[in-house]
């Protein structure tokens, strides 16, 4: 029986386990599990792996995209991403992969116009490098935005105003505000600054519309939020695990 799993802490809402489930159902696949492992520290990482010597692959959730690092025998996948949500098995070694980037890029593209050539991409987290990997590499110029931004580059959120929002069109929000159950919170932001120019992208599935997408549909912006990005990125995983894996375009 292969073993598939997600780590990170906590998991109370995963979205993979039922995916994955559903997944196996669907298919007739009768010789794979998908399970849970909530670790409270990254360090519990190698016990866990000792314990199920039947696991194939994980994917790596908050907080433990960057922390999971070094706890891999082969990283090489990872160059210029700098972030980790999969990891496939092999005869005892962690390779990792960052799918993000694939469900990042192909949800987001469907949304972009040919005005929208800056974004703001509010949180620093792990789940930041891979956006940030994908503007890179389509030429798009980005800013972070953090609550306590510790280098200049990155803008607080007091910085933010209409000015600002006039030119960087695009905002992805990239941090768990607004997630359920804080369906009422939102990125402090100059809403009223938003217009039909503006494309909102939340990496936040649940809810659908999170207070920050309605804000932006409120005011004709274009808005997606983070289910596709997902479920693809789920797909890409199961594919290297299985062998049909792409990784990261380059």
């Amino acid at each position: 029986m292969r073993l598939f799993g997600l780590i990170g802490y906590p998991l109370g809402h995963s979205f993979s386990k039922r995916y994955f489930t559903q997944k196996f159902l669907e298919e007739s696949v009768s010789d794979a599990r998908y399970e849970l492992f909530p670790l409270e520290n990254i360090d519990l990482l190698p016990q866990l792996i000792a314990d199920h010597p039947d696991l194939v692959g994980l994917n790596v959730t908050i907080p433990y995209k960057e922390q999971v690092i070094p706890y891999l025998d082969d990283a090489s996948a990872l160059s210029g991403i700098g972030a980790c949500n999969c990891i496939h098995i092999r005869e005892g070694k962690l390779y990792g992969y960052n799918t993000d980037v694939i469900g990042f890029r192909e949800s987001f593209q469907t949304g972009l116009k040919p005005w929208n050539t800056h974004a703001l991409i509010l949180g620093t987290g792990g789940a930041s490098k891979a956006v940030a990997y994908t503007l890179r590499q389509a030429g798009i110029h980005f800013r972070y935005v953090s609550r306590n931004p510790t280098d200049p580059d990155i803008f607080s959120y007091a910085e933010l105003n209409a000015a600002l929002l006039g030119t960087y069109t695009i905002l992805i929000n990239c941090s768990p505000v607004g997630t359920f159950p804080n369906i009422d919170e939102a990125p402090a932001l100059p809403y009223e600054a938003l217009s039909s120019r503006h494309y909102l992208f939340d990496l936040v599935y649940n809810p659908e519309k999170t207070r920050f997408l309605k804000e932006g549909e409120t005011r004709g912006a274009t808005i997606r939020n983070g289910y596709d990005m997902l479920r693809i990125q789920a797909e890409e995983a199961y594919k290297l695990w299985t062998g049909g894996g792409r990784g990261p375009r380059r």
